[in-house]
């Protein structure tokens, strides 16, 4: 049986978020934007209201609640603005979700529930200055010393660079030499570890009010303690952190979809033409009635992906289908909105300005539309299987989740 209700406790989470980003980001968020700076106050109010840990179980530190609820406080972050959401793309859905998949007790124990807390933020450094979508062409490297590894190499476009304590590091194991998935292994690196570098990126088309940056580490000696996973199994936990930052990336894109049409709508039945308003005309209505369909697909599509996650049933498939047909049309709701908004909409004293342009960066990051093709390609002519993983996300478990 099919039902699309959400429960009382999901929409009040929604609806708190909602007050939140409406009361204390949507005020102040233009002028962040002009200064290209993230708002100091941002991450700590996330982390007092509980959004930092909003799905990780109680016993870790988190508030307790499922996927689609995740889900649904993307939505409301970037209907804000975009550079809320990618906090939780980072710290949530590449970081923490992939501690709490792959990370032993200690591990969570010691990593997860810090950062479910607020009191750490988490990071997730995969792209290097040469390696993106080639994930094999990685250059950084991890050699073993004894008890420790030493890691050498550079990351790139990183969110959160200069304000998480824990990256998530994927780096090559052995001599390095081999140009092989399966070479990857995993670390978490701590900011304060001796030899760890980053900066802040400047110039950016969209997300300018938040961090993204590069980070660097110079010999820096990593606790063996420290690997996530076994040593090679770095890409497989890579590709499943994708799986759930694509999941929150799809969300958020839904949530700017829909800020798009409420900016539109409030717009076109206020300002007036030929004698009435913009609304009555038929091809502005056209260009609503559009934005109403891709926001309403984009989130049953990112909702069927959170239901899958609840049932701890593998979603890399429907989940790459949410994150590239929900950010494809967030950039062209963005590209109508202004087009209703005519002039108005080219100047930043509209919103829809801000909205295109950081909606550009969600049809690169965390798999390219192009990526995303190549694999829906793949799944439809049954090219592509998905194998399962020695640790699987958890399914959600009402009474392992609240259980402290």
């Amino acid at each position: 049986m099919l039902d699309f209700s959400l429960t009382e406790e999901q929409l009040a989470v929604a609806q708190m978020v909602r007050e939140f980003t409406e009361r204390e980001v949507s005020p102040t968020i233009s002028e962040y934007d002009r200064r290209q700076e993230m708002n100091p106050a941002v991450l700590p109010r996330m982390a007092e209201l509980g959004i930092l840990g909003i799905n990780i179980p109680v016993r870790y530190g988190g508030q307790g609640f499922d996927y689609v609820t995740l889900g649904l406080v993307c939505e409301e972050l970037e209907r804000a603005d975009t550079t809320l959401r990618v906090v939780m793309s980072v710290h949530m859905g590449l970081n923490s979700m992939g501690v709490l998949q792959w990370g032993d007790e200690e591990q969570k124990q010691r990593f997860l529930t810090p950062q479910a807390k607020g009191e750490k933020y988490a990071a997730f450094c995969l792209t290097e200055p040469g390696a993106g979508s080639d994930v094999a062409s990685l250059r950084s490297s991890a050699h073993r010393d004894g008890s420790d590894y030493i890691i050498n190499g550079e990351k790139m476009w990183i969110s959160l660079a200069t304000k998480a304590h824990h990256f998530l590091w994927f780096a090559k194991t052995g001599d390095g030499s081999e140009r092989s998935s399966r070479s990857i292994s995993a670390f978490m690196v701590e900011a304060d570890m001796f030899g760890v570098t980053s900066g802040d990126i400047h110039g950016k088309l969209g997300v300018r009010a938040g961090s993204t940056g590069w980070v660097n580490c110079a010999d820096v000696r990593v606790p063996a303690e420290n690997r996530i996973g076994l040593e090679g199994e770095g890409f497989k936990i890579a590709m499943s952190c994708l799986d759930n930052g694509r999941y929150t990336v799809a969300a958020g894109a839904a949530g700017l979809t829909r800020a798009c049409l409420e900016a539109s709508l409030d717009y076109a039945v206020t300002r007036e033409t030929f004698g009435k308003p913009i609304a009555q005309h038929q091809l502005v209505q056209q260009k609503l009635a559009w934005m109403q369909q891709w926001y309403d697909v984009s989130r049953l599509l990112y909702l069927r992906a959170g239901w899958l996650k609840n049932q701890g049933q593998r979603n890399t498939r429907e989940t790459s289908m949410a994150k590239w047909y929900a950010t494809d049309m967030s950039f062209k709701a963005a590209h109508e909105a202004i087009q209703i908004h005519g002039a108005y909409g080219y100047s930043d004293e509209y919103d829809v300005e801000r909205y295109l342009r950081n909606s550009r960066g969600a049809i690169i990051y965390e798999g390219t539309s192009e990526i995303h093709q190549l694999m829906q390609a793949g799944y439809a002519l049954g090219e592509r299987k998905d194998k399962p993983l020695r640790c699987e996300l958890p399914a959600f478990d009402p009474d392992f989740w609240l259980e402290e």
